[in-house]
């Protein structure tokens, strides 16, 4: 038993199922799945995932079959843990396009790799492998091993994998050839097939300057527009995202100015404020609506011309969150707080920051006590009308930051803009998992 195995066993044991299958997903390369796979079995039946049990029970038992290890892998990645299916589904692949060896006689005539359900074919296995490379953000992964297998695809989906796991990892003449080679697409691929064909367009009319270029990224994979960098960690691991943001009223109205920066260079103007139901949205709103002059109205969803306004999708009703992924005529959405490692439902038009846990101005936070020490500050329970007004009276000076970020003034950053607008705000908001080439550090 390996170490890290030995680990997981010992806090399982232990009471901590948690650190047991977080132990696992870390060093799950470095595991044979059928060596883990009793430890994931029981993990499995406490947690309630019969499924994840009874496959996990299969592949210990027959650690070299074909279908044990491809229905563990399957529900490995149904259960999000993805991790743990990469290894299985890519041993399964292995097995199944390994080469024959020579006969051999006697005892020591190896049995070929068993399997009894005949769609479970090498390109079934390959996509679900894919699937769980993406579900990790190994998009790099993928692109090669498609391309690797390419005779083992056809077109629809498999091909057009190719194209958006070349466009998540950067190699944008790479995903431009396989899509220009593609039939075209029918039935349920006709969205995605769009969707590939929007982003290769915004990667023509405005390439992203390198693997470090957050905002460039941000506009060619999600349409959207990224108006501040974090000015802290760039260098450290953070390319202009946050890991942990305790938020401020005066990020609250800097993320105003840029959108109505953002407004300016598109030359639009909304005929109305949709305010969402949550009071961090709604405070946001009215103090939009105050700051752009215009009126504001609860969100309803077909309005024409209206600008919606969100602090943080994720903590809005998941209905109306919902009803924002088909764009109204002339409707534009806007998020304060976006979750990168969690993405909403609806990819915001314009965004304020990528952030994967804040804390909003008006909960309850961290702060520095009087004897030095860390405390926990009561939540602000005023109304959403009197918090619009504490966002309008804050001083919209951006943070200076560490300094090792790179400079992002507003002329520039309205000079971007201008160049965007030509391909904004069109077509579904499609969600977006992945957070493509740009790299941050993130919480496990």
């Amino acid at each position: 038993m390996t170490t890290e195995l030995a680990k997981a066993w010992k806090l399982f044991e232990s009471g901590d199922p948690q650190g047991s299958m977080r132990t696992l997903r870390f060093a799950a390369e470095e595991l044979a799945s059928a060596e883990i796979a009793p430890l994931v079995a029981k993990l499995a039946d406490g947690a309630g995932f019969a499924d994840l049990a009874e496959a996990s029970t299969g592949l210990a038992d027959r650690p070299l079959e074909v279908e044990r290890l491809y229905v563990f892998g399957y529900a490995c990645v149904e259960r999000g843990l993805s991790a743990l299916a990469v290894p299985a589904l890519r041993k399964a692949l292995g097995l199944l396009l390994a080469p024959p060896e020579p006969k051999r006689t006697g005892l020591f005539r190896r049995k070929p790799p068993q399997w009894t359900d005949p769609k479970l074919t090498p390109g079934r296995i390959l996509l679900e492998l894919v699937a769980a490379l993406e579900d990790v953000d190994r998009c790099a992964e993928a692109t090669d091993l498609l391309r690797a297998h390419d005779a083992l695809l056809e077109d629809w989906p498999g091909r057009y994998l190719t194209v958006y796991n070349a466009l998540m990892s950067g190699r944008v003449d790479m995903a431009r050839t396989v899509y220009a080679s593609l039939s075209a697409p029918a039935g349920i691929w006709v969205e995605p097939g769009q969707r590939v064909g929007r982003m290769l367009d915004r990667a023509a009319a405005l390439p992203p300057s390198g693997d470090t270029d957050l905002r460039g990224w941000h506009y060619v994979l999600t349409g959207g527009l990224l108006t501040t960098l974090s000015p802290h960690g760039f260098n450290q691991g953070m390319t202009g995202r946050w890991a942990y943001l305790q938020d401020e009223f005066e990020s609250c109205r800097y993320g105003l100015e840029r959108l109505r920066s953002v407004l300016g260079a598109a030359g639009r103007k909304p005929a109305s404020i949709g305010l969402l139901a949550d009071r961090g949205s709604r405070a946001l709103g009215l103090a939009a609506a105050r700051l752009l002059d215009v009126p504001a109205a609860p969100y309803r969803p077909g309005t024409p011309d209206v600008l919606v306004v969100a602090y943080d999708l994720n903590a809005c009703e998941p209905a109306s969150v919902a009803a924002l992924r088909d764009r109204a005529e002339g409707e534009l959405l806007f998020e304060h707080a976006t979750c990168w490692t969690d993405t909403p439902v609806a990819t915001a038009d314009v965004s304020t920051l990528l952030v994967q846990r804040v804390v909003a101005p008006w909960e309850s936070g961290l702060r520095v006590a009087e004897d030095g020490g860390v405390e926990r500050s009561e939540a602000d329970e005023r109304s959403a009308e009197e918090l619009a007004e504490a966002i309008l009276a804050a001083d919209p000076t951006p943070q200076e930051g560490d300094g090792q970020s790179p400079p992002d003034p507003d002329e520039a950053f309205a000079a971007f803009a201008a160049r965007a607008t030509a391909r904004w705000a069109t077509g579904p908001r499609h969600r977006i998992n992945s957070p493509g080439p740009v790299r941050s550090a993130r919480f496990a």
